[in-house]
């Protein structure tokens, strides 16, 4: 790599590093603090639920590459052709299409990162989540219970009581279960319990009760009844574990429906690294046509403008398809050949070696 194609390479990377570690920071942060205010970090702990932000994190990262390398694209052309950096670079023979070049260059791995994570690492990261919130959700699940304390909710009209637990949180002992039905009530009181991990999306959550009693108390009738177990298996319903959740599905399932939302995620993951690739092209050509006008804070303000116009019409593009309002073909994709030709009609490198070809 000659001199001054590091030297491009830098001011882009540089600044690219600094912003996807800020916009990392600010979305982290932000996921701690709602989590903080929720009742997750009381259900499952300090450690998932930090575990529970990584996995955000990994799901936002998808979006958060493209929006640092675009803005690091706008900041780093602006600052050399404020400088005047630009204009000697082309005066020593390294032309507009070889910049063009090497930015794209640049861009290259950093789309196919972004494709990566898309495919592959966001529905690990959303199978993972749901997971933790259905962990979290379901009400007789043992990570929320400390021993020796009486836990109610209002909503589902349960009180439960939990004598010791071991150190896994797997294991109780001595519990007493409360649910007020209509009509009548049930107490389960048992010597032992056992609730294993979930392990995968499809698992539903179930508890093991070992040695006890189930008291049918009937409000009406005065009807009661009591039902001595050796064994009892409690199954937590819980719509988060048995719905269908496409974005967790694999990329393979999804190639292979026919389901107008399956479609649009697998579109949405395919144009991943298209759209770092156009967003860039983006970048370049506002740089070209605005920067030497206007001052940064303008630039940016304009930037910012342009990218929330694409991002709001992608996701317009996504519902389209999701809704079959728009087919299979062209599906998202008309709006990034749209966003295609309106880059290349702003670079005039570009569009004059397309109009000139022939």
């Amino acid at each position: 790599m000659k001199i001054i194609e590091k030297y491009i390479t830098r001011e882009l990377l540089v600044p690219f590093l600094v912003v996807i570690g800020i916009l990392i920071g600010l979305f982290s942060s932000f996921s701690i603090a709602r989590f903080l205010t929720s009742a997750v970090t009381e259900t499952l702990g300090m450690v998932a639920m930090l575990k529970l932000v990584s996995l955000r994190t990994i799901i936002a990262l998808e979006v958060l590459i493209p929006i640092a390398f675009y803005v690091a694209t706008i900041y780093g052309l602006s600052r050399l052709n404020k400088d005047q950096e630009l204009n000697i670079i082309r005066s020593s023979g390294f032309g507009d299409n070889r910049i063009l070049f090497t930015i794209l260059i640049i861009a290259l791995p950093i789309s196919i990162i972004s494709g990566v994570l898309s495919l592959y690492a966001r529905p690990w990261a959303y199978a993972e989540s749901y997971i933790l919130d259905a962990q979290a959700a379901a009400e007789l699940n043992a990570d929320r219970f400390q021993a020796g304390r009486f836990y109610g909710s209002e909503k589902s009209g349960r009180v439960i009581f939990v004598q010791s637990k071991d150190d896994t949180g797997q294991h109780m002992e001595n519990i007493f279960h409360f649910i007020k039905k209509e009509g009548n009530s049930e107490i389960i009181v048992a010597k032992q319990a056992h609730q294993p991990y979930q392990t995968t999306l499809d698992q539903r959550p179930q508890t093991s009760l070992f040695e006890g009693y189930i008291y049918q108390l009937d409000n009406n009738e005065h009807k009661d009844n009591a039902i001595k177990f050796e064994k009892l298996t409690y199954y937590n319903e819980n719509e988060s574990v048995t719905n269908y959740r496409r974005k967790a599905a694999s990329t393979r399932e999804l190639w292979n429906s026919e389901q107008p939302r399956d479609i649009a995620e697998l579109q949405w993951r395919l144009s991943r690294p298209i759209a770092t690739i156009l967003l860039t092209l983006i970048a370049i050509s506002f740089t070209r046509t605005i920067s030497r006008q206007s001052k940064s804070d303008k630039t940016f303000l304009i930037a910012a403008m342009v990218f929330a116009l694409y991002y709001n019409l992608s996701g317009l593009a996504q519902t389209w398809v999701e809704q079959a309002v728009i087919a299979k073909v062209p599906g998202i994709w008309w709006l990034y050949i749209l966003i295609l030709i309106a880059t290349i009609m702003a670079l005039p490198s570009v569009r004059h070696k397309i109009f000139n070809f022939s």
